[in-house]
């Protein structure tokens, strides 16, 4: 039986034992520690454990200039357009919460000077919902004069670059943890077979003695 005064003592080994039972320190034991316990499937979970966790943060620090990336090739398509105003020569398609889309004909001057007609949707001039023909409605060109989607605000594109970076380093987590769990599967599957093998001849070895020994100390 231990003595007060030995409490303590065995209180800051636990304590000490706790401490240095971190991540690091046990990724560390994994590796160079020496211990014969230790299977080559558990030194192969440790090596992945590392490669996915350096993946993951590759893919962290890149995801920000993925989204900056983004953004510049929006702005540059978005410098490309030219604002025009067109006028109709048809009415545009009517309001209402049936229709999703809808078309109209105009005309329109190119960012050369020429004329130009044709078609305007809904998304390439979202003016045209409601409007009567003869109407001036806003359009962007690019610069051989056709219509496209009128561009996003500077906030907007900023906002769509940060969602691409989150997205970007969440979508990498993700299949990094796919990647994790089939390896982790793979390697429980080994230690298993592994087990079974190991246990198929020490199992009635460890049995004979077990019974021996309860025989023995059975009355007779």
């Amino acid at each position: 039986m231990l003595a007060s005064g030995d409490l303590p003592g065995v209180m800051t080994m636990a304590d000490t034992v706790r401490a240095a039972g971190g991540p690091v320190q046990r990724l560390a034991r994994l590796f160079i520690g020496r211990n014969k316990l230790r299977r080559p499937s558990d030194r192969i979970e440790g090596a992945v454990v590392v490669l996915l966790s350096a993946a993951f943060l590759a893919a962290v620090v890149a995801a920000p200039w993925l989204g900056a990336r983004f953004y510049q090739s929006q702005r540059a398509d978005t410098a490309g357009l030219h604002p025009a105003v067109a006028v109709l020569t048809q009415a545009g398609p009517g309001d209402g919460f049936l229709i999703a889309s809808g078309e109209a004909a105009a005309r329109w001057r190119a960012p050369d000077g020429q004329r130009r007609s044709g078609f305007l949707t809904t998304t390439t001039a979202p003016g045209i919902w409601g409007a009567p023909a003869g109407a001036r409605v806003q359009v962007w060109l690019t610069g051989s004069g056709r219509p496209e989607a009128p561009p996003s605000g500077p906030w907007e594109v900023g906002l769509a670059s940060v969602v691409v970076a989150i997205g970007a380093a969440c979508c990498a987590g993700i299949v990094l943890l796919i990647g994790y769990w089939l390896c982790r599967l793979a390697l429980d599957r080994r230690r298993l077979a592994a087990w079974a093998s190991e246990w198929s001849v020490a199992g009635p070895r460890w049995t004979t003695r077990r019974l021996s020994a309860v025989g023995v100390g059975s009355p007779s």
